[in-house]
């Protein structure tokens, strides 16, 4: 468990952040993860490797926990107080690298989309897989993965950042 621990924790966390958008959440859940692959390792059959089996427990930690969190909306005239401290488009550039800017893109995707592009590329995960670990069919991978990138793109352009951005 512990060479499984210290191979593994690093990716299955930084999915979690990716997911709940939180590192304490993220670390109880990892402790909880880990628990449930140490109380159903007989039940690894083997059919995928044990990365993507453990990150599809992840994955499933992550929903339910956001399906429980509760929602709390905002009286209209605290809505209205809040004032918006978000960066023009320049700002952003000086203040920030590339890798802030796609970060920030990456934000603004839906969550379907931005599971499958950080599964497939930070992950290094193939289509088959990030089908087995999200529950859908590969086609929809594929599907998902073609809107993310087009959406990608279209709030890089927003930012007046082109293709071949160094």
């Amino acid at each position: 468990m512990r060479s499984l621990y210290a191979r593994h924790s690093t990716r299955v966390f930084r999915f979690l952040v990716r997911l709940v958008r939180d590192a304490t959440t993220a670390e109880d859940l990892m402790s909880d993860v880990f628990f449930d692959v140490w109380q159903q390792a007989a039940r690894f059959e083997g059919r995928s490797s044990v990365t993507t089996w453990m990150l599809g427990v992840a994955r499933f930690k992550a929903l339910s926990h956001l399906r429980r969190r509760p929602h709390q909306p905002l009286e209209p005239d605290t809505a209205e107080a809040i004032e918006d401290e978000a960066d023009t488009p320049e700002i952003l550039l000086q203040k920030v690298g590339k890798a802030a800017v796609i970060r920030r893109c990456l934000a603004a995707l839906s969550p379907e989309h931005r599971e499958v592009i950080d599964l497939v590329y930070y992950h290094e995960r193939s289509v088959d897989e990030v089908a087995e670990i999200v529950g859908v069919p590969a086609g929809t991978v594929k599907t998902r993965l073609f809107h993310a990138r087009r959406r990608l793109s279209e709030h890089l352009s927003a930012l007046g950042i082109e293709r071949g951005w160094p």
